[in-house]
Formats: structure tokens, sequence, C-alpha cells
């Protein structure tokens, strides 16, 4: 039983429990013996803990006829609770008037709706009666006539690229409902149709009682052919019917950050709430429903009285709902397309991020066998070699030139474990020839030449395992403090229990390309700006670090990634085996930059070099606009 519902049953039965009316402060003494007032009060007591026989009988009219009536209030507005409040009441000889006044909680469909009434009476035999007439409910209704409750939703704003162009896709769809006066049996109709799709029953058969009677009300969109199947088992439910429509929900590019929408399932109204409704399109993933509120907006809501004739309805209150809104990314649709054409030939789960390096800019989450997951942000892998980026920037911090000589053997021993390189030793060399090709003997060996501290300080400097403040879920990284020499040694070759995504490694590469690292931006409307000032990297190693990145695409482990056509790649590769829960586990990465775009792919499993889609993205990938 959902949270929604439970609040709501409760209201009722406070309701139900409550005998007593509150007295309006114009309630008088204005009536003498015989009263008037206890017909007034025991009608509307009766009325308000819904014993409708016993306030039928306080009427004029047929008692059968005025119970159906008043109980089919409760309905048609889909009310939690109500609430009476008696008023003035004036006496002439045998007739009197009595006003009161009524607040009825019409629960998920708006705010309380109150107004104020007025009962005519008769006595009749020494008796009091309320002179029964549709006016009695409301001062506006007439022979005939129901309520009923009208929302009007408005329509989907969308996720939006830097530019404000769409990242959504229009696609076939079936829109699933019902007219309410055609169900030969509402309640198994909708019980039937809740049943397939996990649906709030109690709610949608308020909501079908609650419309106007002879309207289409559309209950639940299924998009096709991805819900063929379910659409199919809806058909055969008796009353309920299908139009085809297009519609624009499918997401055109970045589906795992731009996110999902579907039906609202009683779960997932536990996580978006009121106003929504069961079987309403709502977010589900990703954007969509993190900012379900700002691009769905609120629906109006109308009580009106509908006319048996068919005539327009009469509206007896309204509530202004709230317009829908854009969340625009920076997302580059070009640069985007390009990251997924780069991926879409690997056979493992992989993805790729691009960042603006002069902003922060996002302009890419690419996605590939990820099974919805957003990896690209949410991945959390040992980043290998390619966390020497930062510890170079140590070393060279720390006195190391990069033309200075060191080591490449093909084991080490540091703290008393081995470090095993993964290439062929290479012996003597410069730190710039060594690291090219991957050498993670030679930073493990260089490890007692920095501290523990330094390498942490370095990696908060780079933004690692800092709170970024993006409004969707990002893994920064984490880096955890050397407990000896051996960890210390791990961690320079980002090895051991160092974890990165994508998106923590971009960002490294476009401080290296910058001189700054900037905190991650991803949307410009609303604009959320991250708490995480810029950080700029010391001088003194900038131009080094750059020259060692240049070096490995130019001739080392990541030349596959040495692809023409724009400014000069500069990168750093690596390929990681490693356990994780009992399991041998393997990462490919490339991690760098041209001109201002900076990127790093992670691709899983050893069936993929991310040098050779490093070229495959670079190829003819456009410059993004500053």
């Amino acid at each position: 039983m959902s949270a929604l519902f439970r609040a709501r049953r409760l209201r009722r039965l406070v309701a139900g429990a409550t005998g007593g009316i509150a007295l309006m402060s114009t309630a008088t003494a204005c009536f003498a013996e015989p009263s008037a007032m206890p017909a007034v009060r025991d009608f509307l007591v009766a009325w308000q803990v819904r014993n409708y026989e016993a306030a039928a009988k306080k009427t004029t009219g047929d008692p059968q006829q005025v119970a159906a009536t008043l109980s089919a209030i409760s309905d048609q507005l889909d009310a939690a609770a109500m609430k009476v409040g008696m008023g003035e009441i004036r006496k002439q000889g045998d007739t009197a008037s009595a006003r009161f006044s009524m607040k009825i909680d019409l629960g998920e469909n708006g705010d309380p709706w109150t107004y104020f009434g007025q009962l005519r009476l008769r006595r009749t035999g020494g008796d009091w009666k309320v002179l029964w007439d549709p006016s009695v409910i409301h001062p506006n209704l007439k022979n005939g006539q129901r309520l009923a409750i009208v929302t009007e939703a408005p329509e989907r704003a969308p996720v939006q690229d830097y530019a404000g162009s769409s990242l959504l896709r229009p696609v076939p769809a079936y829109v699933f409902g019902v007219t309410p006066a055609n169900l030969a049996d509402d309640q198994k109709t909708i019980k039937a149709l809740a049943g397939q799709l996990q649906l709030d029953e109690e709610r949608l058969l308020g909501r079908v009682r609650s419309a106007p009677p002879r309207e289409f009300l559309p209950l639940v969109t299924l998009q096709q052919p991805d819900q063929a199947i379910a659409a199919e088992r809806l058909r055969r439910i008796p009353g309920v019917e299908g139009r085809a429509v297009q519609t624009r929900i499918a997401p055109l590019a970045a589906a795992e950050l731009v996110g999902q929408l579907g039906s609202a399932t009683d779960d997932r109204l536990q996580q978006v709430g009121a106003p929504y409704q069961p079987g309403d399109t709502i977010g589900v993933t990703g954007i969509q429903l993190l900012f379900q509120r700002r691009l769905a907006g609120e629906p109006a809501t109308k009580v009106v009285a509908i006319d048996p004739a068919g005539g327009p309805p009469q509206v007896l209150r309204q509530w202004e709902g709230q317009p829908s809104a854009p969340v625009r990314t920076t997302l580059n649709t070009p640069i985007q397309r390009k990251a997924e054409r780069a991926l879409s030939a690997v056979r493992g789960p992989a993805s790729l991020t691009a960042v603006h390096a002069s902003t922060g800019q996002v302009l890419a989450a690419a996605n590939h066998l990820t099974e919805g997951r957003n990896l690209a942000f949410e991945g959390q892998y040992p980043p290998g070699m390619t966390f020497g980026i930062v510890s170079a920037d140590v070393l060279l911090r720390a006195g190391q030139r990069a033309n200075g000589s060191t080591d490449c053997p093909a084991e080490a021993t540091v703290g008393g474990q081995r470090f095993a390189n993964p290439v062929p030793a290479r012996g003597k060399d410069t730190l710039q020839k060594n690291f090219a090709y991957s050498c993670t003997t030679t930073l493990a060996t260089l490890s007692s030449k920095v501290s523990g501290p330094a390498l942490l300080n370095a990696a908060r400097q780079f933004g690692l395992g800092q709170s970024w403040g993006l409004p969707v879920p990002a893994y920064s990284g984490s880096v955890p403090a050397p407990a000896n020499d051996a960890e210390k040694a791990a961690l320079m070759i980002g090895e051991g229990r160092v974890r990165m995504s994508p998106l923590a490694m971009a960002l490294v590469a476009g401080a290296a390309k910058s001189g700054t690292w900037r905190p991650p931006q991803l949307l410009s409307e609303p604009a959320i700006q991250s708490k995480l000032p810029a950080q700029p990297l010391d001088t003194t190693a900038f131009t080094d670090l750059r020259g060692l990145m240049r070096r490995s695409v130019h001739e080392g482990a990541a030349r596959q990634a040495n692809v023409g056509g724009g400014g000069a790649v500069h990168g750093v590769a690596a390929t990681v085996r490693y356990t994780e829960g009992g399991r041998p586990r393997a990462v490919s990465w490339f991690v760098g930059f041209r001109d201002d775009i900076a990127f790093a792919i992670a691709v899983e499993g050893n069936m993929s070099n991310a040098s050779v889609i490093a070229n495959r993205f670079l190829a003819r990938t456009p410059v993004p606009p500053r």
C-alpha cells in the first residue's frame, strides 16, 4: 500500500470518526422554539460522516435517491475528506434558511475546495425538513447535473543540449484510457488495467469516477515497439480504448544521462509524489526523474458541473497549475553523437566523457552496453597509468626533470610488494620516454621521491574525491591515504584501492590542457554552480606535464590515438587487470585532450583498445563553441 494511499485513507477515517461540525462565526440565535437548528445540524453531521441514509431522511426528497446523490459526491470529486460548518439560521413561520460552509479535501487533485451553501427548510407536521434540491450540494448545481474534476496538464518540456535543441525524439506510442460512461463495470476494468501495469487501483478508480463521464480520459502512454506486449494486453480489457500517437518521449542522445519516461506506478509515485496520478507519464531515470517537477510542471485543476445534455461544463472552482520549463544541458549534440558512434562497435560495456577544458562544461556523456547505467559519470575503475598524470605532476613539482634519467625494469619491489611491468622492460631512459610507454615500474620506484600527503594534496587539486555539486549522480573518485610504501607505490600507478570515473579523469585531462582544474558543469538552465572553486596547477610542472602526454601519443603506448585533422593529441593509455568481488576484471583507458576537448574513455574487458576508440572519436570531431 502506497504512502499516499495510506495518508488519504487516514484522512477519510479521521473525517468519518468526527461527528461534530464547526459553528461559523455568523451563527446567531435568530430562531425560537421549535427550532430548525437540530434538523440542520443532524443533516450536516450525517452528510459529513457519510451516513447518507440518515442525511436523506432529514430531507423532503426520496430517501434512496437523495442518499445515492450524496454518496456519489465523494466519487465525483475523488474526495479524501469533507468538513462542514454550520452558520446563521433564519426562520419565518414554517420556513427557514440555514447557511453552511463546506471544505472538501480533494486529496492529490489539489488544494481543498471551500465554498458557502444554503439550505432551505420547511416544517411539516411539527418536523423540520431540508427541501431537497441539487443546490443543497452546491448553490450553482442544477437538476440533472453532476460534479467532476478536470485536470489540464501542461505539455512536458524537453531536456535540451547547449544550443536549446531537444534531446528527445518522437516515437510511435499508444495512449490508453477510458470513457467512463461507456464502462459496464468500471471497477472490473480498472482492476484489470491497474494489475497489468502495477498502478494504484484505488487511486486510478477514483480518477475515473471523478472525470467527466462522456469524455475520453487518457490514463497511460505506452511507447512502441518497446511496450508492444503490454499494449496488446490492454487492448483485450473490455472498455479500454487505445489511440495511436507520435510523441517526443525517447532520448535522442545521451540516453543514460537524459533519462527515460514511464508510467507512474505505485512505487514511482512515492518518489515524485502529488500532484501526479497513477498512469501519468513521468521521469523514471536520469534528468527526467531528477527534474520531474520542472519538466512536467503541475496540472491546473477544475471542479466543474457537467450538464447531461452535453453542454459546456460550468467551472465552479479552479486552481492554476505551474507551467513546465525545459532543462538545458551543456551537452554538444554533434560531439555526443561522435562519442556514441566511437563506442558503437565495442563488444563490452564502454563509456566516454568529454568536457570543455576551458570551462569544465560537459560536452558528451556516452555509454554503450551499460544496461542503462551512466558509467560515463558513475563508473568506478582503477585508472592505472592514466593516474600517472597526477603522479607525474607531483614528481615534476618535487624536482624530477622530464628529461632526467629513470629506470624501467621488468619488475620492481617496493615496501615488500612486487610490481610487474605490463610492457617489456626498457631499462634506463628519460622520464618522458618511460612515461610515454606506460612503464609502471618507473613510477612505482619513483614513489620514494614523494610523500603520501603530497600525493593526496595533488589528487584534491585535481578535484578527485571532492564534492562537485553536480545535480545528477557522479563519482569523483577515491584516493585512499597510503598506509605504507607499497600502497604509496600502488597509488602512483593508479592501482590498489584507487578508483576513478571517466568524468573524473576527463576533468584531470582538462586541467592538464588549460592549467587549471575546473569543476564540472552540466546545466545552464537552471544554472547550478559548483561551490568548489577552480584550482590552478603549479606552473613549474605544467609545460613538462603536457610534454609527457604528447610523447605518449606521438610514439608511446597511446600512439594509436595520434590522429590528424586538428591540434596535437595529448594523452595516456593504460590497461589495468584487477580483481573485484573475487572475479578477475580488466579495463582499458585513454585519457587526454585535443584543442579544447578533454576526454576519457573506459572499456571493460580485454576485447578493445581505448586508444583506437579515441582515434575514432577524434576523427573530424567538431570544436565546441566558446
